[in-house]
C-alpha cells in the first residue's frame, strides 16, 4: 500500500509481444501472483487458440481469471472488472504484489477505473432481439444511435456491438464516456515491437498453434455443443477455423486471412494503448527492473 491507494503492476501490450513471459519472470522475482486480462482466456476450453498460458509455463506462479466462464455465455467487461478486483484485493490482503497481465484494454480499464463501464445490467430481451441481427445491421444501427461509440468500436466484434446497443437502448442515451477515477496506484508497463517484427512474431506463433492442435480444439468445442455462431462471435482463431471446418475457406485461405486479422487486431490494441499517456513503454529488461524497483519502494499517495 501507498499512503492512499493500493499498488498494482500492469503488464500490457499487443498480442505476441511477450507479456506472459515477462509477468511470470517478475512474479517469480517479487513473490507476486498474476491476474489475467484477456477477453477469451476467461473461457473454459479456449486454450490453444487464445494462447492461454500452460501449467508448465506458469512455473508455479498462481494465475487468476483463467477458465472462469462458460464459452456458451457472454462474459462482459463488467463481469471481468468485478471478479478481477476481487482477485487483486485478495492477493494484496495476503501481502503479495499483484500483476495484471493482458492485452484487452477494455478489461484493464474495467478493473482499474471506477465507472469505466456503464452500470447497465444485461437485458435478455434486448439482447435476444439484437442477436438476430447481422453484424452489418448492428453496425448500421449503432452508427445511427451512437456515432461516437461507433467511431471507436471494433465493427467485427458482435459481442461489443450488442453490448453497446444494449446500453443505448436501455438508457436512451449514448454509451457514457469513461471516467478515469483510479482505484489503484498502478504502474503500467507496456511491451511492443516495431510492427514489422511484431508481424513476424505473430506469424511464427500462429503457425505453431496450428501445428499444436488448434483446429482439433475448435472441432472439439463444436462437438461439445458450442454453435458455429458462437465460435464466430469468439473471434479470430475460433472464427476462421470454424469457417475452415465448415469448408467455407480452404486451409490456405483460413491461415492467410487469420494471419491478416490477427495483425489488424494488434494494431487496434496499440491504437487503444497509445491513448494512455501513463504507460511506460520499455525497451529492455533492465529498464523494467528499474521501474518496478522504484515503484515498489516508493511510499507516496497516488493521485487520479
Amino acid at each position: 500500500m501507498t499512503g492512499g491507494k493500493p499498488k498494482l503492476i500492469v503488464i500490457l501490450g499487443p498480442t505476441a509481444s511477450g507479456k506472459s513471459d515477462l509477468a511470470v519472470e517478475l512474479a517469480l522475482r517479487h513473490g507476486a501472483e498474476i491476474v489475467s486480462a484477456d477477453s477469451r482466456q476467461v473461457y473454459r476450453g479456449l486454450d490453444i487458440g487464445s494462447g492461454k498460458i500452460t501449467k508448465k509455463e506458469t512455473k508455479g506462479v498462481p494465475h487468476h481469471l483463467l477458465d472462469v466462464a462458460s464459452p456458451r455465455r457472454i462474459f462482459t467487461a463488467s463481469d471481468y472488472g468485478r471478479l478481477a478486483r476481487k482477485a487483486v484485493d485478495d492477493i494484496l490482503r495476503r501481502g503479495k504484489p499483484a500483476i495484471v497481465c493482458g492485452g484487452t484494454g477494455f478489461y484493464i480499464d474495467a478493473l482499474l477505473y471506477e465507472d469505466s463501464v456503464a452500470p447497465v445490467p444485461p437485458d435478455p430481451e434486448i439482447r435476444k432481439k439484437l442477436e438476430r441481427l447481422s453484424t452489418e445491421a448492428l453496425t448500421k444501427k449503432l452508427a445511427e444511435l451512437d456515432p461516437d461509440r461507433f467511431a471507436s468500436i471494433d465493427r467485427k466484434n458482435r459481442v461489443r456491438l450488442i453490448r453497446a446497443l444494449e446500453i443505448v437502448i436501455a438508457t436512451g442515451k449514448p454509451v457514457p464516456k469513461l471516467k478515469r477515477r483510479s482505484r489503484y496506484n498502478a504502474l503500467k508497463i507496456g511491451l511492443s515491437y516495431p510492427m514489422e517484427k511484431l508481424d513476424e512474431r505473430i506469424r511464427i506463433r500462429l503457425d505453431k498453434r496450428l501445428r499444436s492442435g488448434m483446429i482439433d480444439e475448435v472441432k472439439r468445442l463444436h462437438e461439445k455443443g458450442l454453435s458455429w455462431k458462437r465460435l464466430h462471435e469468439l473471434g479470430l482463431e475460433y472464427r476462421y477455423v470454424s469457417l475452415y471446418l465448415r469448408e467455407k475457406l480452404s486451409y490456405r485461405e483460413m491461415r492467410d486471412e487469420l494471419l491478416k486479422a490477427i495483425r489488424q487486431y494488434a494494431r487496434r490494441q496499440m491504437t487503444w494503448f497509445k491513448k494512455d499517456k501513463m504507460i511506460e513503454w520499455i525497451k529492455n529488461k533492465s529498464e523494467t527492473n528499474r521501474l518496478l524497483k522504484e515503484f515498489l519502494e516508493m511510499d507516496i499517495s497516488a493521485k487520479d
